[in-house]
């Protein structure tokens, strides 16, 4: 493959620790005796110790070639593509979905409206977890966290008039995943829409949902087979779809820090290309469907850090386990989103700060697609007002603040490439562990992820208690005064009966003959564990719905019970 080259040597350990000169460090010593109160232990958010100065000693044996090349040049420690946003901006994404199919298409015609350049679905609890509407478990969810999706019908209004064939679509959803693709292709289908015009992401990573999410539907080896299915036909079908987002956000708003949030995302998406390799497939023709979502929280340079580090790792470690021929198996492209976890009910309008701080984070770690949460998602979903104010803090940064017009402008910073290399080493760390246990499907059947996300949350958490952490209107700077009230969105308890109603109707219309065909065909392709994603598809045109196939599938599988990691 022409212009890879193999991986450098591991990241060098840091030198102990030395002087920084004696001037300069006999005044910053007496500077500090004047300020007791700066004479706290410093660190990142994710508790990696921060010196009060870093220099060229801090890099030794740094190669700037070896570690950072040049953008859209293995490692690509510098950005998956030469121009960056020099060529073209990020995806500006607002992650949209309430209520009834008809609202959230209203909300996506009005954020294409406002700039979005790509939209981003957002399923709700009983979607999520593979339910009907009718469900009596779906009872008092139906659009209340996302849009109600139960069947074709719901999809052909989700995205009516929305021009499938130029817009990308990503659909946050994992366990019926599949099912829910093809309910996206059968509606592109009925519109004369080729697949091979269709793009964008399906969430589909089975693995964060054991670590973190919890939304599943099936044990780990059926859904690893699952997902391994839909690199297949995707690869095949949909060539411009990115099968899977291999998702480190709902890893660190489950509470880890951001070394494991790097860690296990990248190991979680090497054990997906392990399984796929395994299945026969060609990893220079599945693995660059592969994309990665990352949070983004409050920790500046860390973020950064973080992001240029993944690029760098994912290439390494796939030329090092494959060898692939095709470049493009080697770049980690990623959509990120600022840390929902990080916002607060108190003092709600300090969100927009933090959003904008770490929405800047993103860019500057080179993200190629983003979402900006809004101010009042700790009360609601957002409302109109709140999004549009977060999809022009993302406007802002394109257009006003210069950081895209040069690529990786922070390369070089000591602190930063520091930062860069621990998060290397961070990883290194815990790859060495988890390839011992047999790869992540295996650590994640022993709770090892899941109790490391636990203990990293009770040590923040005490951080935060014992004010070593400072949260801004909750630990420090809290106010008598009464909170800024913000306007918040309700759902119309309508839109349950609505959705009941209308897959109803579906039930009473559909053909019952190509329906019963349909759901025994996809029965024995599970039961004999073929091609899956052809069956869902007709599935799809039958008007089978999202509850009933996935029962389908618990009934081949099994169910999965957390087995609790306390």
């Amino acid at each position: 493959m022409s212009g890879v080259v193999r991986p450098g040597p591991a990241v060098p350990a840091p030198a102990e620790p030395h002087s920084k000169g004696p001037q300069w460090q006999a005044q910053y010593e007496a500077a500090i005796e004047t300020h007791p109160e700066r004479k706290a232990r410093f660190s990142t958010l994710s508790d990696i110790p921060v010196g009060p100065l870093y220099t060229a000693d801090d890099l030794p044996g740094f190669d700037p070639e070896r570690e950072l090349g040049r953008p859209g040049e293995f490692p690509y420690t510098r950005g998956v593509y030469p121009s960056m946003y020099r060529g073209r901006l990020w995806t500006m994404r607002q992650f949209a979905g309430f209520g009834s199919a008809e609202d959230t298409n209203a909300r996506f015609h009005y954020l294409l409206a406002h700039g979005v350049t790509g939209l981003s679905t957002a399923f709700d609890m009983p979607t999520l977890m593979g339910r009907d509407c009718d469900d009596p478990l779906s009872r008092g969810e139906v659009g209340r966290e996302g849009v109600a999706v139960s069947s074709l019908a719901d999809m052909r209004i989700l995205f009516d008039k929305i021009p499938l064939g130029e817009v990308t679509t990503s659909m946050t959803i994992n366990g019926p995943a599949s099912i829910v693709w093809a309910m996206y292709l059968a509606a592109a289908e009925e519109r004369g829409i080729p697949f091979s015009k269709l793009g964008g992401t399906i969430q589909n990573d089975c693995l964060k949902e054991y670590i973190a999410q919890r939304e599943w539907i099936v044990p780990v080896k059926p859904a690893m087979e699952l997902v391994v299915d839909s690199f297949r036909y995707g690869a095949r079908e949909v060539p411009k779809w990115n099968t899977v987002s291999i998702s480190g956000y709902h890893i660190r708003e489950a509470g880890s820090t951001a070394q494991q949030e790097l860690a296990f995302t990248l190991l979680d998406g090497l054990e997906y290309v392990k399984w796929g390799v395994a299945a026969g497939l060609d990893v220079n023709d599945f693995a660059p469907h592969l994309s990665f979502f990352f949070d983004v929280h409050n920790d500046f340079f860390e973020e950064v850090a973080k992001f240029r580090a993944a690029r760098r790792i994912w290439a390494r470690e796939m030329e090092r386990r494959y060898h692939p021929t095709n470049e493009k198996a080697l770049l980690m492209r990623t959509h990120a989103q600022t840390a929902g976890v990080s916002l607060t009910a108190q003092q709600p309008y300090n969100n927009v700060v933090r959003v904008a701080l770490q929405a800047l984070a993103a860019v500057l770690g080179g993200t190629q697609s983003l979402h900006t949460n809004s101010l009042d998602e700790t009360y609601a979903l957002p409302t109109e007002e709140a999004v549009t104010l977060a999809l022009r803090t993302q406007q802002v940064i394109a257009h006003e603040s210069g950081v895209g017009d040069t690529v990786d402008p922070l390369a070089g910073s000591y602190y930063l490439e520091h930062l860069t290399n621990e998060m290397e080493r961070s990883f290194e760390r815990y790859r060495d562990e988890i390839d011992g246990m047999g790869g992540m499907v295996a650590a994640v059947e022993r709770g090892y992820p899941q109790r490391e996300i636990i203990e990293a949350s009770f040590h923040f958490q005490q951080q935060v208690e014992e004010k070593e952490k400072i949260i801004v209107g909750i630990n420090k700077y809290v106010s008598d005064a009464d909170e800024a009230k913000v306007p918040t969105l309700a759902i119309d308890p309508e839109v349950e009966r609505k959705q009941i109603e209308r897959l109803t109707e579906v039930r009473a219309k559909r053909d019952p003959g190509r329906w019963r065909e349909a759901m025994e065909r996809l029965r024995a392709a599970a039961t004999s564990h073929s091609e899956l994603m052809p069956e869902f598809l007709e599935c799809a045109r039958a008007m089978a719905g999202v509850g009933e196939q996935v029962q389908v599938l618990k009934d081949v599988y099994g169910e999965y019970h957390d087995p609790g990691y306390f």
